[in-house]
């Protein structure tokens, strides 16, 4: 599949649901994460034309807001979303991370839609970055608004060739 690397997402995902993703993409192709955000995905997938786009990860801090020092540390290609059903995802937790079992609200009737992440993995040390040295892109991101759930951003030059 052809890469569209004009731009990327930027999403936090608690850290829990990283580590047990990493595997279900590796098993089932791709992980499935839930996001209320469908308006962003359904542009996103008018930009990406059916190219993968980047997507970079920071792990989430549950009840605390985000700030511009946490840092992109997991690393996967978005190949596209599906609306929730009744707000779980359409094929259950076939590409659901395990740890979200936790959290009954998670695969029942909370999300609106849920994002597909292909070769999720953790970065190398020397190619993590605290999200303000995240670039903007027009219509994505605000720097002085730390993003609550996945945005639009830049793709960063240290990451452009990542597979």
């Amino acid at each position: 599949m052809t890469r569209c690397l004009d731009f990327a997402i930027l999403a936090p995902v608690p850290s829990e649901h990283l580590c047990s993703g990493k595997d279900v993409a590796t098993a089932e192709g791709f992980v499935a994460f839930g996001s209320m955000k469908w308006e962003l995905f359904r542009r996103v997938d008018a930009l990406r034309g059916g190219q993968e786009v980047p997507v970079l990860i920071y792990p989430s801090h549950e009840g605390a807001p985000a700030k511009l020092s946490f840092v992109v540390s997991w690393f996967g290609w978005y190949i596209g979303h599906v609306d929730s059903v009744g707000g779980s995802h359409p094929d259950n937790m076939k590409h659901r991370p395990p740890t979200t079992g936790h959290f009954p609200p998670d695969n029942s009737g909370h999300w609106a839609v849920f994002w597909h992440v292909t070769r999720l993995r953790q970065l190398s040390k020397e190619l993590r970055m605290p999200i303000g040295d995240i670039q903007t892109v027009k219509g994505g991101w605000r720097k002085n608004a730390p993003p609550r759930g996945p945005e639009l951003v830049a793709m960063p030059y240290a990451l452009s060739n990542e597979e």
